[in-house]
């Protein structure tokens, strides 16, 4: 993915006039700064395989245009268009050597059709064409990621309705805090996941702009029609200004920074489960784990240790790419040949990231048995209490220091609770509460259906969260497949406007 004026092949680009070098000393000179090393530094051919697709996609739609605006004639088309076909079946590997795949295309239809396949590039610059490609081939990644969360969403909800009563503990600091249950903490990382699909569905519509038209950077003389080319590709619009459309990567720098933030939230979910296997609150299924070469009895949660680690691959190249594009002059810089891979690279690390571990926690096995002994450990139901005596009219200061005090106690029980009343409020604890209120109130079961508030872990509210949370789900869903129609509904248009001519 290179700029027109960084062309390297044939004479006319040897910096040394078009007739080529006048000694053997020119010869040493040109070779030197043109063949070998410095040409293979300068190629992206290989890497840009995965552009290939989209850079005939673009091809197609700018000859169509260019031929509907009689800038080339139906007949160079028609040849042109034909040998597109012949080189997408040929695939990618291949083309002729070239210092991209956007030269290496237009090098192999020169090669079928002789000189009349130079007019595929009128009115165009590889600098709009480059960023035009990148843009359709990454909002197709951005719909695939968007599916995989889709898809991990529905999976931690219908886990969650099998959790709905199964009470765990909670934690703060990694200390244990408050009660609550399964589905609460799938249904946290699920609201997590609902705002990352939001970043990428912004992010996609900001991607799904059109820079054709552009040119070098400057625009062109050619009368072209810049909205059919759009249309053509399934672009929502344009990136209007000439400059801005070529020299314009902050859709790559907005795409990565979600992927970035879609891996951490990945990556809390792995740590807390790694956690949870560790403490043997759950068991990972044998598809999701392996064992030690050498400890027969080791289970180790591997793919969520290296969700954790992908992670850390997506946040170096969101910082990768700001790093390239940090101070760049306007216009197109060869820097930006180095700019795309780190989205790339990010987005699909992170996509699988979403399938392994979504699915190592919604098929692993909870231990109901332990998760309910672990949820009362560490006095986690000392906020009830002292929020069952401020409801009954103390003060929730006073409240706290009584509970804290009971907590000192070896067994933080009713005995305990009214021995602290006492000394912090001079009476009886049960001149406040009921003794029957204050033993619910520390059960962990209880203490969790007594938190039935919004958003809150009780059977009820959870159940109610549900679906809410399905209903965001399937809009997220439509909002999908209505940009999946749209491309489809564009790729079968350019096809038809192509048939026109082959």
């Amino acid at each position: 993915m290179t700029d027109d004026d960084q062309n390297t092949g044939g004479e006319h680009d040897t910096g040394y006039g078009r007739t080529g070098p006048a000694s053997g000393e020119s010869v040493v000179r040109r070779e030197r700064f043109t063949g070998g090393p410095a040409r293979e530094f300068l190629s992206s051919l290989s890497a840009d395989e995965r552009i290939f697709a989209a850079d005939l996609a673009v091809d197609r739609a700018h000859v169509v245009m260019l031929t509907e605006q009689d800038i080339v004639g139906d007949e160079d088309a028609a040849t042109i268009l034909a040998a597109l076909a012949d080189i997408e079946a040929a695939g990618h590997g291949a083309l002729p050597a070239g210092e991209d795949v956007h030269e290496a295309i237009e090098t192999a239809v020169v090669e079928r059709v002789g000189p009349a396949g130079g007019r595929m590039h009128t009115a165009r610059s590889r600098n709009d064409e480059v960023a035009a490609c990148i843009r359709y081939r990454l909002r197709e990644d951005l719909l695939a990621a968007l599916e995989t969360v889709v898809e991990a969403r529905e999976r931690l909800l219908a886990s969650a309705s099998e959790e709905v009563e199964t009470v765990m503990p909670g934690y703060t600091h990694l200390q244990p805090a408050q009660p609550t249950t399964v589905a609460h903490w799938l249904c946290s990382y699920e609201g997590a996941l609902a705002r990352d699909a939001g970043r990428l569905l912004d992010a996609y519509d900001r991607v799904n702009r059109s820079p054709l038209g552009a040119a070098a950077f400057a625009g062109t003389p050619f009368d072209v029609d810049r909205e059919q080319t759009a249309a053509l590709l399934g672009f929502d619009g344009l990136v209007e200004n000439a400059t801005d459309a070529v020299s314009a990567r902050d859709f790559l720098v907005e795409t990565s920074a979600g992927v970035a933030g879609l891996g951490l939230t990945l990556s809390g979910l792995a740590e807390d489960s790694v956690l949870f296997a560790h403490r043997g609150y759950l068991d990972l299924a044998d598809a999701y784990a392996s064992t030690s070469s050498i400890m027969p009895q080791k289970k180790n949660p591997d793919t969520l240790e290296l969700v954790r680690g992908r992670t850390g691959d997506a946040v170096a190249g969101l910082s990768g790419l700001l790093t390239t594009l940090k101070g760049l002059p306007r216009a197109y810089n060869r820097d930006l040949q180095r700019a795309g891979r780190h989205a790339w690279e990010a987005i699909d690390s992170v996509t699988a990231s979403a399938e392994v571990a979504v699915g190592a926690v919604t098929t692993a096995d909870w231990d109901e048995g332990a998760l309910a002994s672990a949820a009362g450990e560490g006095f986690t139901t000392a906020t009830g209490v002292a929020d069952l005596l401020a409801r009954s009219g103390v003060p929730f200061r006073t409240a706290h220091e009584v509970v804290a005090l009971a907590g000192e106690a070896d067994q933080p029980d009713a005995a305990a609770l009214e021995a602290a009343a006492r000394e912090v409020l001079g009476e009886s604890l049960w001149s406040h509460v009921d003794r029957a209120a204050v033993e619910r109130a520390l059960d962990p079961e209880q203490s969790v259906a007594s938190r039935d508030s919004r958003g809150g872990p009780a059977p009820d509210a959870v159940a109610a969260h549900l679906d809410r949370a399905r209903d965001g789900l399937a809009g997220d869903r439509a909002a999908i497949d209505e940009r999946r129609e749209t491309l489809s509904t564009a790729a079968r248009r350019l096809d038809r406007e192509v048939s026109r001519y082959v």
